[in-house]
């Protein structure tokens, strides 16, 4: 037996790929499916069963093209309705993979098909679980995702998860492996571990939600807290539900290249949204006017979903070379399949061909702390809620990217303004997104409160909770 944990960064994401005895098992594939391929060709494999935890929001899985590539069933847990051929399996209906038995544990909360999986080994021995949304490393999965379609309330829901956990997962042995959907930095949950494995006996021990009196200290630690879902989870949650596009379909219309002038063209005659991979460092020097910088060299796809929202948005790329390819697929991995091509020679063959380009102003944060006075200048903290809290620049207000379209319409075009974040990411998507919107009226810091903090600024943990950025 082998078990192997494919992990994806930029969405803190775990499949799994299980072989025993010349049979293979994936579980929650990511889209794209020639990994999956060549391992299974490599492994000279055959693949038996493709596992779904439950309709991931966060992601589109890879489970269809998957499917209709090795003839491998795809199987969900009770109460999973598919739009497509699946198998609905029943609570403690077991699944024989070469020399072991993959059990269904009905696990509902997180959404109603929930399941977490059971891996007997060839003794028949409790080895593993791939606990999917259910259980986290530190945390569990977040109850208020699945309200509208399951027609319950996110404390009705959070019982459930209680229930599945205390009567399912809980009385297994502590020395059962635990393989988690997600880590840190996933939207899933909101107090996950950095760490992607674990025993089931550490985390009875230390996970906050596994250690609360009764069911309704439960409800409470896991429901407050919780920050908007990004708009884009709804979308995900059809699209694996009801099938997609072939993601080699995608893929190719994505890989149109398109001159110069063949992009300007494509660009003043769609909806199409210009959406620029290079780095925050490159792009700020110059890009198409209109562009929006969100950099692969990051949480590129969650932020494109918090940031476009419709899945459906026609895009035009523009990317360093080479990258073309890589931009297509992670856009591809959260639903945004209407690439309609890429920019041939990228930005370079944009002036080359000598068409319009814009700059961000931006300053080194050596430069902000020479002209910024913390008492009469405004300064805008794009950071999280809790970054903020740890420490920012005194007087600086907190308006989280994610929020950018609730706090936008409160910007005064008549005053200026400093942007930051962490490290200059956030704060250049910002950036992007204000001038794409018509606003010049500020200056961006490079390197963000990374670099604002060893800089001789006054900074400060106390949050003002009256404070308010007035337009």
């Amino acid at each position: 037996m082998k078990i192997e944990q494919i992990y994806t960064g930029c969405l803190a994401q775990g499949a799994y790929y299980i072989t025993s005895a010349g049979e293979a098992a994936i579980i929650d594939p990511l889209r794209e499916t020639a990994p999956y391929m060549q391992r299974l060709q490599k492994d000279n494999v055959k693949l038996k069963y493709i596992f779904e935890t439950h309709f991931h929001a966060d992601f589109v899985s890879g489970h269809v093209d998957l499917s209709k590539k090795t003839g491998a069933p795809i199987i969900y847990g009770p109460n999973a309705a598919c739009e497509f051929d699946c198998i609905s399996a029943n609570d403690g209906q077991e699944f024989t993979l070469g020399n072991v038995i993959i059990k269904v544990l009905h696990t509902p909360g997180h959404t109603l098909e929930s399941t977490t999986y059971l891996l007997k080994d060839s003794n028949g021995k409790d080895h593993c679980i791939f606990s999917g949304d259910t259980l986290f490393l530190g945390d569990v999965g977040r109850p208020d995702l699945a309200q509208k379609a399951a027609n319950m309330t996110m404390e009705e829901l959070a019982g459930m998860l209680y229930d599945s956990l205390n009567n399912k997962i809980i009385p297994l042995a502590d020395d059962v492996i635990v393989y988690p959907a997600h880590g840190a930095g996933s939207a899933c949950g909101k107090n996950m571990m950095k760490e992607t494995v674990d025993t089931l006996g550490n985390q009875k021990k230390m996970n906050y939600a596994l250690n609360q009196p009764d069911k309704e200290s439960f409800i409470k630690a896991v429901t407050e807290g919780l920050q908007p879902p990004p708009g884009y989870f709804g979308l995900n949650v059809a699209l694996n539900k009801k099938g997609y596009e072939s993601f080699d379909t995608v893929l190719n219309n994505g890989m149109k290249a398109l001159s110069a002038d063949e992009f300007e063209t494509a660009a003043e005659n769609t909806e199409a949204l210009i959406l620029d991979t290079r780095s925050n460092a490159d792009f700020y020097k110059g890009f198409i006017p209109q562009s929006v910088n969100i950099g692969l060299n990051g949480d590129f796809a969650p932020w494109v979903g918090a940031m476009i929202v419709d899945v459906k948005q026609p895009i035009l790329l523009v990317t360093d070379n080479g990258k073309e390819e890589e931009s297509v697929t992670r856009l591809s991995r959260v639903g945004f399949d209407n690439v309609l091509g890429h920019l041939k020679g990228g930005f370079a063959s944009w002036l080359a061909a000598g068409k319009e380009a814009d700059t961000v102003n931006r300053i080194t944060a050596d430069e902000f702390a020479g002209m910024v006075n913390i008492e009469k200048d405004k300064v805008i903290d794009i950071r999280k809620e809790t970054e903020y809290a740890a420490e920012h620049v005194s007087e600086a207000y907190n308006k989280p990217l994610a929020q950018i379209n609730e706090w936008v319409k409160d910007i005064n075009p008549d005053e200026h303004f400093f942007i930051h974040c962490a490290g200059g990411y956030r704060s250049m998507i910002a950036a992007s997104i204000l001038q794409a919107r018509g606003y010049r009226n500020f200056t961006e810091i490079g390197g963000g409160f990374n670099a604002i903090s060893k800089t001789n600024l006054p900074k400060t943990d106390f949050v003002c909770q009256s404070k308010q950025m007035q337009s």
